[in-house]
């Protein structure tokens, strides 16, 4: 039923829970297959699955480490564009929660889709997009050095759902370096274009966390961010873990 519920709406809430790590990973499960992170850095030091999300904010001097405490918040985006087998689901259960902000917003990208003007839908339609991690950015603070060094994935930039079959724009900012086939002038002047149009505000959703929450998301048809408005000095700690499609996995397995 939760399944099927979040199909249908792109964001699952499930209040109130008490888990161990193993009943989170026992859960997470169902969904598909659980790849650990990138940043191993921010992995939990015994299960690599587990990311750790708000821990070790401070530096031993007692600086704030920005790109901790602001991790989600540089703005809209889908987890995992940059891996050839992307994420199709990302989970988050909270056991610490600040006394004000900290909230994640996501919007539904199949609305984005809808909301094309016809000419960019005509454009795009079997483009496909190249995409790595940092983007154009290089936003890579999170990784340790040995693992800055990305080979460009593509991704078709609208996307038939393969559980819905419906239609989506799949497209993150942080993460596409160029729009494949099109002049670098019309490939720059499309990512603008998608950037300020991607979010539809009737189809955003903000998320105020409680302690035991647990939140999943479908990155094949949506994107979030962090609000990152949080007090520094109080704490906004998750487990998180990121799932891949288990058909993909075992696809991808046998090549």
């Amino acid at each position: 039923m939760i399944y099927r519920a979040w199909l249908d709406y792109n964001v699952a809430v499930v209040p109130g829970q008490t888990l161990t790590i193993e009943q989170f990973l026992a859960y997470s499960r169902r969904f598909g297959h659980i790849a650990p992170h990138p940043s191993k850095s921010t992995r939990h030091p015994e299960i690599p699955e587990i990311t750790l999300l708000g821990i070790n904010k401070f530096g031993a001097d007692g600086t704030l480490n920005t790109a901790i405490y602001r991790r989600g918040a540089e703005g809209w985006h889908t987890d995992g564009a940059y891996d050839a087998e992307p994420f199709k689901a990302t989970q988050l259960y909270a056991l610490a929660i600040p006394s004000t902000g900290g909230d994640t917003f996501f919007s539904n990208m199949y609305a984005a889709y809808d909301a094309l003007p016809e000419r960019l839908k005509l454009r795009l339609d079997g483009v496909r997009g190249a995409f790595t991690y940092g983007g154009r950015r290089k936003s890579q603070a999170l990784l340790n050095e040995e693992d800055r060094d990305w080979v460009p994935v593509f991704h078709p930039i609208i996307r038939t759902h393969n559980e819905t079959g419906r239609r989506a724009l799949y497209f993150d900012p942080g993460k596409i370096l160029f729009i494949e086939g099109a002049e670098a002038g019309e490939s720059d002047a499309l990512i603008e274009e998608l950037t300020s149009t991607m979010i539809q505000p009737e189809a955003e959703y903000r998320h105020k966390w409680r302690v035991g929450d647990i939140v999943i998301w479908d990155n094949r048809c949506s994107v979030h961010k962090a609000a990152g408005d949080y007090p520094p000095h109080e704490d906004r700690i998750h487990w998180r873990v990121s799932i891949k499609d288990n058909a993909a996995v075992a696809r991808a397995a046998a090549e």
